[in-house]
């Protein structure tokens, strides 16, 4: 192995202003850090390093397993950051890239470009530039008569002359690690900001003569920077602009992206069509030839073939192929639903299981269940299932019909076949094939009308 990453991640983010590490801020269902370790992880690199800092555990917790982490207690600039990674490269004879945790665009393919020319130039170091029209923010790269690096110089250092440059350095880089860690050592703090600049090594191997090169991206936007809340919904437009034209290449109808959206880890299958106003979040998966929306929001669910979904909000469940859920249904975790199953409008399902052809059409809640195939769940059927302290389950075989404003106090059990009466509140198992009614004896008042009207004058 004779590469490592050191990805600096220990800035607060003040701009952001928030409680939050700046790169634990969310584009698309995902950190914008755990998008620069994929990208890392995509170019083939197996040795990561994460430099951490302000919410520091907060940040380990969202590394943990796929990457080493070392701390950097104070904040004193970028060449600190990396320098504190030397513990861990110490008999490293290999290429050290450089990552910032703050720009979740950049793409496998632009790290390896950068580290295949490195390794190509015999560089001692070498960064990654681009071109932007308006370079406000960014340290500038000054070029010397025969086109080569000169130096990098910081937007608050920068002479007038220096301020009209357009090419600025991305904050990537690959280095040589042989004598890195020395370098950034003798580093000094003479700058506007008084901190120790990672870019000061460029003009610093430059003076000794040593090969500095320069990689151009093409697209500035992969290596743009997230400072601010303005800056966090760019970026997470354009990343999603991306994730619908490639769900809409590979076959899947989304009928207006503008009010579609769609987290990174989402699979569609073919076919499928996708209506306005839907949210698709977390790991899910959804089959070929279902209709989503309008107004479906999911989460982490799996979805078979054939389903509709229209106007509910389904977390962490499995949808059987040819279901039908909604309108205005919500599924809670813990749902398996079977093929052709129905979840109706105003209906709440929680931690069950629900057989094949079974239905669920309306105004019912049904929580810690299991429902065999072809069960019939009446309009207003509640399954009791909190007693205050503990969740009791209900088993409902296959068959039942359950009657209209059924109260299923759990633990209960309904064999297979069986019937409530509607209006009844069951409390005791039902054996199979039979019918339960519990309702207390009607009564009729006649000529209560009348009487009413004459007490009342």
């Amino acid at each position: 192995m004779d590469l490592a990453t050191v990805v600096l991640a220990a800035g607060k983010g003040t701009r952001m202003k928030s409680k939050l590490p700046k790169v634990l801020h969310n584009v698309c269902g995902q950190t914008m850090l755990s998008y620069v370790l994929d990208a890392a992880h995509e170019a083939g690199i197996s040795k990561i390093i994460v430099v951490v800092g302000y919410g520091g555990d907060q940040v380990v917790r969202e590394v943990a397993g796929r990457a080493q982490i070392v701390h950097q207690p104070e904040q004193l600039g970028t060449a600190h950051a990396l320098l504190q990674a030397g513990p861990f490269l110490n008999n490293f004879s290999g290429h050290v890239l450089v990552l910032c945790g703050d720009t979740p665009l950049i793409k496998a393919g632009t790290l390896t470009g950068l580290i295949r020319s490195h390794k190509s130039t015999n560089a001692v170091a070498t960064v990654l530039t681009t071109i932007l029209e308006n370079p406000t923010g960014y340290g500038r790269v000054v070029r010397n008569r025969q086109g080569g690096i000169a130096k990098i110089v910081e937007q608050r250092d920068a002479a007038p002359e220096e301020l009209q440059i357009c090419e600025v350095n991305t904050g990537i880089y690959c280095f040589k690690s042989a004598g890195l860690f020395a370098d950034l050592g003798n580093l000094s703090t003479d700058n506007a900001q008084g901190e120790y600049y990672l870019t000061d090594i460029i003009e610093k191997n430059v003076e000794r003569g040593r090969r500095v090169e320069a990689v151009a991206l093409a697209n500035p936007l992969e290596v743009k920077g997230i400072n601010d809340r303005v800056q966090l919904a760019e970026a997470e437009c354009y990343m999603r602009r991306n994730i619908l034209s490639e769900l809409m290449f590979s076959g899947v109808t989304i009928t207006d992206p503008q009010s579609t959206f769609i987290d990174k880890k989402v699979r569609v299958g073919q076919d499928t069509i996708i209506h306005p106003c839907t949210f698709i979040e977390g790991v899910t998966v959804i089959g070929e030839d279902c209709v989503i929306g309008p107004g479906a929001h999911l989460t982490d669910t799996v979805v078979g073939n054939g389903v509709s979904i229209q106007h509910s909000f389904i977390e962490e469940s499995r949808i059987g192929d040819g279901c039908s859920i909604g309108p205005y249904s919500h599924l809670r975790p813990g749902n398996s639903l079977g093929r052709r199953v129905k979840i109706g409008n105003f209906s709440e399902v929680k931690k069950s299981v629900v057989g094949d052809n079974s239905k669920v059409s309306h105004l019912s809640y049904v929580g810690d269940a299991y429902l065999g195939k072809n069960v019939n769940i009446g309009a207003g059927t509640i399954t009791c299932n909190y007693d205050g302290h503990n969740k009791w389950p209900t088993r409902i075989d296959d068959g039942v019909l359950t009657g209209s404003n059924t109260n299923l106090v759990a633990p209960v059990k309904i064999g297979a076949g069986a019937i409530t009466g509607a209006g009844s509140t069951i409390t005791k198992d039902v054996p199979a094939g039979s019918l339960a009614v519990e309702r207390s004896k009607q009564k009729v008042i006649l000529g209560w009308n009348e009487r009413d009207r004459s007490e009342k004058g």
